[in-house]
């Protein structure tokens, strides 16, 4: 087995679990904090990446899976899963910096990935990332995404989303064919 896996349980987030789930995103995407793992965006965007508000939202949405990943009684990493028609969305994917780098991250997406399979029948995961991160599009490469030139704007002047500290982020759609 892999060790990665070793001693996790995955289960849908509750209301309960927004608290921790925002200190968990905040922790692995922004301030200092984040730099103890390769996930951060700390030198590109301030300011916050998520709020209870829009934790909340996701854990309530019909079409909409938050995913807790937990070891040892613990939150260790979370993503959401949506089901949007014909493909499912892989949103809001944060790793405790200090478990990076250790392939808990492959664990996390091959399971949203079975996930999303048995549960809507999808055949292909669609993800959304800021364009200039270069060490983690090439990562979700490796796992089989690929890029598609497909870009949408970065919501500049919205703070909920962050606080830029360059002029050119925009999101690149990444698509995997599920098996």
């Amino acid at each position: 087995m892999d060790t990665a896996a070793t001693g996790l349980t995955f289960r849908d987030a509750t209301d309960a679990d927004a608290d921790a789930l925002v200190v968990l995103i905040e922790s692995a995407y922004r301030g200092d904090d984040s730099r103890a793992g390769w996930t951060t965006e700390a030198d590109i965007l301030e300011g916050q990446r998520t709020d209870p508000e829009g934790v909340l939202a996701v854990i309530k949405s019909p079409d909409s899976r938050l995913l807790v990943v937990e070891r040892d009684g613990q939150i260790v990493a979370c993503c959401q899963l949506e089901h949007r028609g014909e493909y499912a969305y892989f949103g809001m994917f944060a790793v405790s910096p200090q478990l990076q780098g250790g392939g808990l991250g492959k664990v996390i997406i091959a399971e949203a990935e079975r996930t999303v399979r048995e549960t809507w029948g999808v055949r292909e995961m669609h993800m959304t990332v800021i364009s200039v991160r270069n060490d983690l599009i090439a990562w979700y490469e490796r796992r089989g995404y690929r890029r598609t030139g497909r870009m949408t704007p970065f919501p500049y002047g919205d703070e909920r989303f962050g606080i830029p500290q360059r002029d050119d982020l925009q999101f690149e759609l990444l698509v995997k064919e599920l098996a």
